[in-house]
């Protein structure tokens, strides 16, 4: 811590001009009179070629109308929605969709607009294991209740305690996880009606894009930060349990879950990641992530979340003005969500440990 194409098709051999009532004679190859006052459509071109006439105004194809609408729609911020209601909607390379909240055309492209339009997809989750309790976030990808976030936020929990942004706590079970790919699903006992989330397609992020990230940073639900998309395809390595790597003096898991630890470059972060690691392929963002934003979102300026929020960089606390513990400098990573939609499937039927 992310065409549409249709060839013009045949088109008939034979035309009628509408006051000389002369009809062609397709394949026979006999001449044709001169051509009308106003022409006919081109294939393929959805736009009439017309010849003025004294007094006479040919009419507008319906596929000009609609190709001005739809320009007129997108223009106006509608860009998504659009999109999914003239191709059929939603898929994409990996197959698996999942549609949820949408910004309103009104604020699109703006943080005040990704932040109300999807907040309430965002929740906060505080696990309680042997060792203690921690915080972190998830993502409401249905409904009833099925929640996206780190393995490492649940790994080793005896009871998970979910708060919706409206406040409301549920009790949640750990349906699947996945350790090498820090994934888990989860999902709430007795939830229904929930605002859920628009998985994106991480494949489309470019360096440089600007995204949002939404978590409970130390506890404090709801929390959005913005920035930009600083690099694709990190190689970061993290522990697989929670109570591995508890260097530089964190004492995990804490409230906020301390600084978790992880590797990047061959180096060592936030402390000693320990024996049990996995690494996987991550974006890079300058958006602030503290502790407690893992297993929260990373989301682009139309709503779509393209990825959750797994690993942040922090200074020791000895470099940290007055002595106490550094946060976010600008060094965060995200799992990308096309992985976690290739996983989706796998973690409905339990995961792998």
């Amino acid at each position: 811590m992310t065409d549409y194409y249709r060839g013009s098709g045949d088109t008939d051999s034979t035309q009628q001009h509408p006051t000389q009532g002369f009809q062609g004679q397709g394949s026979q190859g006999s001449a044709y009179p001169p051509p009308p006052a106003y022409g006919p459509t081109v294939p393929g071109d959805g736009i009439a070629a017309v010849t003025a006439t004294p007094h006479r105004r040919a009419k507008r194809p319906v596929a000009l109308l609609a190709a001005v609408a739809l320009a007129a729609a997108v223009v106006g911020g509608g860009t998504a929605a659009l999109v999914g209601n003239y191709t059929g909607g939603g898929t994409d390379s990996i197959g698996t969709t999942v549609s949820g909240t949408t910004v309103s055309q009104s604020s699109a492209g703006t943080v005040a607009g990704v932040a109300q339009a999807v907040s309430p997809a965002i929740v906060e989750i505080n696990a309680t294991s042997t060792g203690g309790e921690a915080t972190g976030s998830g993502v409401i990808i249905t409904s009833d209740g099925e929640i996206v976030t780190n393995n490492h936020v649940i790994a080793g929990a005896t009871s998970i305690k979910v708060q919706l942004s409206t406040g409301k706590t549920y009790t949640a079970q750990v349906v699947g996880t996945d350790a090498d790919k820090d994934l888990a699903l989860i999902k709430l006992e007795g939830a229904s009606g929930l605002k859920t989330a628009t998985l994106g397609n991480s494949d489309q992020v470019k360096v440089g894009d600007q995204v949002v990230a939404i978590g409970s940073p130390e506890g404090l639900t709801g929390t959005v930060t913005s920035g930009i998309i600083s690099a694709l395809n990190r190689d970061v390595t993290v522990a697989k349990e929670q109570d591995q790597g508890q260097g530089q003096g964190q004492q995990q898991p804490q409230r906020g879950g301390g600084n978790w630890p992880f590797e990047f470059g061959g180096q060592q972060f936030n402390g000693d990641t320990g024996s049990s690691k996995t690494t996987y392929k991550a974006l890079q963002t300058d958006a602030s992530l503290n502790p407690g934003n893992s297993g929260g979102a990373l989301i682009n300026m139309n709503g779509e979340i393209i990825g959750i929020n797994s690993a942040m960089y922090a200074p020791s606390s000895s470099s940290a003005a007055g002595g106490s513990d550094a946060g976010s400098v600008g060094l965060g990573f995200a799992i990308p969500v096309n992985t976690v939609k290739s996983d989706l499937a796998a973690l409905r039927s339990g995961g792998t440990d």
